[in-house]
């Protein structure tokens, strides 16, 4: 493998893009048999890798236009970047059950469902005295800080409840400065925010030995911070989506607003052989999330897109209200 370090326009809006672009004209000069794109958002780059000649597939990701730090401008370009992606690939790729079925009711589009693996950590736990933190001693949170994320309604939801476990929020965002004081602001001196963790070891420590991993994330298809809490075998309480459901299913439990989490949290901490019992549980669902399969996947969708198209190309169309309800429920390819 070649990796190759390009640099990038530091702006909220053109990070992604020009980074994207320097990519492909990278690619353009150094041919390879197929191209993989991570992001709708580069769809319009899409025909310079097309005038190459080089089949490419498009991971669509999340649901990117439905996050608030986009306004009407942004919306209106990742809508239309999805269409572009959906008409200019050889195959999409969506991450979650949630994403393909997104874009099989929006653009009758197939897509290959290759998901990410969930690394199985067994980290120990000497490294918590750093942070002044015992095993199963706190409540965690690892977020980006966007409204999103939901990790207001976390921080909130702890507040108002009777919980005796501190809460550790680890996470930051840049061009983020309101939200994480109204972060602050909301919480109590029971939480602790500790930024960004940056070491993997001391963040694998904090996963594993959690009371409870608590996990906001509502549009961003199957997540990693998620499936990182399951390897660890911390149990989970998750915002309630199809995306989150698709990865928990009956190991964790659910909440929708503010209060739901303040019960949840009051729950766990009266039953915690119950929370053991989840974590148990959260580890066997980690197993079927495989390193190795994804990268079987990954090798086969590209063998496939070298000998030939893999599946039909959508028009980039969005279906009308009516057409949606009358189509036939699919399954999404794998």
């Amino acid at each position: 493998m070649d990796l190759v370090h390009l640099p990038a326009m530091r702006r909220r809006s053109l990070e992604t893009l020009s980074h994207s672009a320097l990519s492909v004209a990278h690619l353009a000069r150094h041919r390879t048999d197929v191209a993989l794109v991570f992001n709708a958002a580069n769809a319009p780059l899409l025909p310079m890798i097309r005038a190459r000649r080089i089949p490419v597939a498009t991971h669509v990701d999340g649901l990117e236009w439905l996050r608030s730090k986009w306004g009407p401008a942004g919306r209106r370009y990742y809508r239309g970047a999805e269409a572009l992606a959906v008409r200019w690939s050889d195959a999409v790729i969506a991450d979650a059950p949630g994403i393909a079925n997104y874009y099989r009711d929006e653009f009758d589009a197939a897509t290959s469902l290759i998901s990410y693996g969930a690394p199985l950590i067994e980290p120990g736990h000497e490294r918590l005295g750093e942070l002044d933190l015992e095993p199963q001693g706190y409540h965690l949170v690892v977020a980006r800080f966007e409204p999103e994320n939901h990790v207001h309604m976390i921080v909130e939801g702890y507040r108002r409840s009777s919980a005796r476990l501190p809460l550790v929020v680890v996470g930051s965002a840049p061009y983020a400065d309101r939200y994480t004081a109204h972060l602050h602001r909301l919480a109590d001196d029971r939480v602790r925010f500790l930024g960004g963790v940056w070491d993997s070891d001391l963040l694998d420590q904090l996963y594993a030995n959690c009371f409870s991993y608590i996990h906001g994330h509502s549009v961003g298809g199957t997540n990693p911070s998620l499936l990182r809490a399951i390897g660890a075998g911390a149990p989970c309480l998750a915002f309630d989506v199809s995306f989150n459901r698709g990865v928990l299913g009956a190991a964790g439990k659910y909440f929708a607003s503010s209060d739901e989490v303040r019960v949840a949290l009051e729950r766990a901490e009266r039953d915690p052989g119950g929370q053991q019992d989840r974590g148990t549980v959260s580890r066997e669902r980690a197993r079927t999330y495989r390193w190795d399969d994804v990268a079987d996947s990954y090798e086969e969708l590209c063998r496939r897109l070298v000998m030939g198209p893999v599946q039909r190309r959508a028009s980039g169309r969005r279906r009308s209200v009516r057409e949606r309800s009358e189509a036939p429920a699919e399954a999404p390819s794998v």
